[in-house]
């Protein structure tokens, strides 16, 4: 009966701690267990050294120690609803339980209820009822701006109660009540207080932070809020509408066909720009947008989010998506908020019935909206896009034109002429290919054209996706017609078969000798997908004389050995992994390898790789490949050995726990018994 009340008692803890909280409760607790060496009902609380801002604490917050970029100093206060007693560790009295009036001057919100008795709401929040109270702090309402706070205390029968009315809600709600996305009509005309819970733990009611939470009353409950909040009548689409700061916009949203979204009900976040954010960008390009209906309405669905984000709920930064389909980072840097790590927000928290809006100072283009010249200007491929353009080949980048550009990386050019020679200007048309391209949609054995005809091969290998010798070294960047890939090296364009590729080097004149001898000249030019590792003359010259006269003079030998040097696939360096195997036309196998960006096989390095041709690959090897030994395991011979090293491993290993005490009670003990007999 012991052990079946023990095993209840698990479960139920087991149940409690897998019960669903909100996002505050989960925050809460964790603040609860960090602060609990300071005495029962402490909790951890981190500051932001230099403003009044507190926060409880997430795991991930509290390792970092820091808030919004900025590093926090750890205090330990009294967690909702109790109190310090003088002599007793932490905080192990609850709070009096008295009306909403008196519990505003318990936790702290004294201006509140000094205005509550001025505008004779005091009765009110004294006596009978179920209220909820977002109380503004003493310092949200020192923030006001001077004149609006003078209007409302010089008229505290209307204007004042009518204030105070609104941060009230006719029932009782606790934070679990407070849920993301929800409205309730305040005590003033009705008018929504609009509530969002965020996965942070931060609940903010109109955009202002819930600071003190669940202050329970005898007759209703007080959440304390970190600034006054005014009531609500017009959607996001008004601010734009009304604005001056905002005409820009206003014309844009009316061109996109955006007005009716913007008016209607949701949870948006929109990221206004104002016109001196249009004024900003170069008029050609906004010309040019403006003129696109499919651009423009990309451009602004960059700017607004899917979902409903106040400031005060940014600690950190956030991808979160927005209508165009993308993602922005929303962040920020102290009490700045940023987008993509920009501090371009100039004006926060414009409420809307069905958003928010937060003014910015600068334009976001998306992708989807640039040309290739322009996604070229913003990337590491500034030495290739100066090239394409000196070359004379602006018009494919900066027109309509349905392209895809393989963009070399700047390292790429490292070692290459940057002069626009006849060759050079060839051989960057080759970067150019027909049609808009997602590297998604590429398959192995693709063929695709560039604009000047050239045909070109996509390799898929599992480590990467390759066309011919370059692989892409980036995610894809799709403009409006156009896209970029951006790729690791300068492409290759294949230059004939295999042989042509052998006898146009004089690195390997033996080789071509002795594939004639050979008798393989024919397979090497015939359509196929040949991988070469090609011994250079300097390879065969490395063989004793005799041996070298020998394989020479034995075509079926040498057939043989040249056989082992050729894979039945395309294999270019960039699809090598740390460890890849190839079949060879005759052999077993052939192991790959990749050290310090040199490919080797057989642990021979290859000394110059991806030679291109028609109907394959080369690479050049310094030395003749041999066969690798198999591979034998060192106990493999001695299985007799192997067990009895297991068994007296085993055996030491028993004995070992056999000693310890904790065994020995586990021995002793009833459910060690039961199981005994079992057996």
């Amino acid at each position: 009966m012991k052990h079946f009340t023990l095993l209840t008692l698990g479960l139920v803890v087991i149940a409690t701690l897998c019960v669903a909280k909100s996002p505050y409760k989960s925050v809460l607790q964790h603040s609860r267990i960090r602060g609990r060496q300071h005495g029962p009902n402490v909790c951890a609380m981190q500051k932001i050294p230099g403003t009044d801002k507190k926060y409880f604490t997430n795991c991930k917050q509290w390792y970092h120690r820091k808030i919004c970029g900025k590093s926090t100093m750890i205090t330990y206060e009294c967690c909702p609803g109790y109190e310090k007693v003088p002599g007793e560790k932490g905080c192990p009295a609850a709070l009096p339980l008295v009306n909403i009036y008196n519990t505003l001057g318990v936790v702290g919100a004294t201006t509140t209820k000094m205005y509550s008795q001025r505008a004779e709401l005091q009765e009110e929040i004294e006596g009978p009822g179920s209220f909820t109270f977002f109380a503004p702090s003493n310092e949200a309402w020192a923030a006001l701006p001077s004149e609006i706070l003078d209007a409302l205390v010089s008229n505290v029968n209307i204007e004042l109660l009518n204030a105070l009315h609104y941060h009230m809600v006719n029932r009782r709600l606790t934070s679990e009540d407070l849920k993301h996305g929800t409205a309730y009509a305040s005590m003033y005309q009705d008018f929504d207080v609009h509530i969002h819970h965020y996965p942070n733990g931060i609940i903010t009611v109109n955009c202002a932070r819930l600071v003190k939470t669940d202050q329970d009353a005898t007759n209703g409950i007080v959440h304390v809020v970190d600034r006054v909040i005014t009531a609500i009548t017009n959607n996001v689409h008004t601010f734009i509408d009304t604005d001056d700061d905002l005409e820009t916009l206003r014309t844009a949203v009316a061109a996109a066909g955006l007005t009716n979204l913007l008016e209607s009900d949701g949870h948006y976040t929109v990221f206004a720009p104002t016109n001196e954010a249009f004024e900003k960008i170069p008029p050609e390009t906004l010309n040019r947008i403006l003129g696109d209906p499919v651009a423009l309405k990309d451009l602004l669905n960059y700017h607004i989010l899917k979902n409903m984000q106040c400031s005060e709920s940014v600690v950190a930064g956030t991808p979160l998506e927005t209508l165009q389909g993308t993602v922005l980072e929303v962040g920020c840097d102290g009490t700045e908020m940023t987008l993509n790590g920009k501090a371009v927000i100039t004006k926060k928290d414009q409420l809307g019935t069905n958003g928010v809006v937060h003014y910015i100072n600068e334009l976001l283009i998306p992708d989807s909206a640039k040309t290739l010249s322009e996604l070229a200007q913003e990337s590491s491929i500034s030495k290739a896009n100066m090239m394409f353009v000196e070359a004379g080949l602006e018009s494919h980048l900066s027109g309509s034109e349905s392209v895809t550009l393989l963009a070399p990386q700047d390292d790429a050019f490292k070692e290459v002429s940057t002069t626009i020679t006849p060759d050079m200007k060839t051989l960057l048309s080759h970067h150019i290919v027909k049609g808009q391209l997602s590297s998604r949609s590429l398959y192995h054995g693709q063929v695709l054209e560039a604009v000047d005809g050239l045909k070109l091969r996509v390799f898929v290998y599992r480590n990467n996706l390759c066309i011919e010798n370059v692989c892409i070294a980036a995610h894809d960047k799709t403009g409006r017609f156009a896209t970029m890939f951006t790729v690791d090296k300068l492409l290759t364009p294949p230059v004939g078969t295999v042989m042509d590729v052998l006898k146009g080097d004089d690195r390997f004149s033996t080789l071509v000798g002795a594939i004639q001898t050979a008798g393989l000249t024919e397979m090497m030019n015939q359509a196929g997908t040949y991988t070469v590792f090609a011994p250079t003359n300097e390879a065969f010259s490395a063989m004793p004389p005799a041996d070298l006269n020998k394989l020479l003079g034995d075509p079926n030998q040498l057939a043989s050995v040249l056989k082992y040097h050729v894979g039945d696939e395309i294999l270019v360096s960039g699809g090598v992994g740390s460890h890849s195997r190839m079949k060879p036309l005759e052999g077993e196998r052939l192991e790959l390898s990749l050290k310090n960006y040199t490919v080797y096989v057989n642990k021979i390095p290859v000394t110059d790789a991806d030679l291109m041709a028609t109907n394959g690959v080369v690479h050049a090897v310094g030395s003749i490949i041999q066969s690798l030994p198999p591979k034998v395991l060192s106990d493999a011979a001695e299985p007799s050995k192997r067990a009895f090293r297991h068994t007296s491993t085993v055996r030491t290993h028993r004995q070992a726990i056999r000693n310890d005490d904790l065994f020995q009670k586990v021995l002793r003990s009833h459910s060690s018994r039961t199981i005994s007999r079992v057996q």
